[in-house]
């Protein structure tokens, strides 16, 4: 057996103990918080850039729903435990929905083992947005969230790599966002110094977005909101005024 060889070997079987010590770790961790998801939905977002601004506007829609909501957003990874307390609190706090944010890294860690997820996004995949990671490595661990058999998935249709990751499917749903022929389609947009207006239509009502976030890319981000947001019941006054609610530190 080559050097090559034996060096993949080895680094196969650490991977495959580091796995096993995670899955173990999350079984610990549900048990000793008492399974806390057992009465709460859980959306997951993912993706390179935008996660937590795509959180922000999810957990300000909601809140307009009038759903009691807890959010977790990042864009670094988080431990296990910290994901399980954080579970746990907002448990406690009476939440029917919690959002969390998770770079590739933390589902290369299978920080959701064992968790039921509900909804499953993914924002983007650019690449210049990766951290020390390959495209190819970052598309395996994004895989590992959409394996878990979300209810609803929600994807970028605009996303240069859409075919690759196309075959990513929800249990009941799963929706699209973007410019081309999608559940939520971007029609037009205006860029201002302090926000952004974005007319889009909803399942085919045309409504208008505002955000005090700047930037052309705050329009992707408040598309993919609407389109989580439309797959679980919101809505089209509870998304325009989530999203306009939002604003950024």
């Amino acid at each position: 057996m080559s050097k090559r060889e034996n060096e993949t070997k080895a680094k196969n079987k650490n991977g495959g103990m580091k796995t096993r010590r995670q899955k173990l770790k999350a079984r610990v961790l549900k048990s000793y918080y008492g399974n806390p998801m057992r009465d709460m939905k859980l959306i997951a977002i993912t993706g390179s850039t935008g996660k937590v601004t795509v959180a922000h506007y999810v957990h300000e829609i909601m809140k307009a729903k009038g759903e009691q909501v807890a959010v977790l957003a990042s864009d670094q990874p988080f431990k296990m435990g910290m994901l399980h307390k954080f579970l746990s609190d907002a448990w406690k706090a009476g939440a029917d929905y919690v959002i969390v944010t998770v770079p590739a890294e933390g589902l290369r860690d299978n920080i959701f083992y064992g968790l039921p997820v509900y909804v499953a996004a993914m924002t983007n995949f650019v690449t210049a947005g990766l951290r020390d990671m390959e495209p190819e490595e970052f598309l395996k661990n994004e895989k590992t969230l959409f394996d878990m058999k979300p209810e609803i998935v929600v994807l970028n249709h605009d996303d240069i790599n859409y075919n690759t990751f196309a075959e990513f499917k929800g249990s009941k749903k799963t929706l699209s966002f973007g410019l081309s022929s999608s559940d939520v389609k971007i029609l037009n947009s205006k860029l201002y110094a302090k926000g952004t207006e974005a007319t889009v239509s909803i399942q085919s009502e045309i409504t208008t977005l505002a955000t005090f976030v700047p930037g052309e890319t705050s329009v992707s981000y408040m598309a993919c909101a609407a389109t989580i947001a439309e797959g679980i019941g919101a809505s089209v006054d509870n998304i325009v005024d989530g999203i306009a609610n939002y604003e950024p530190n």
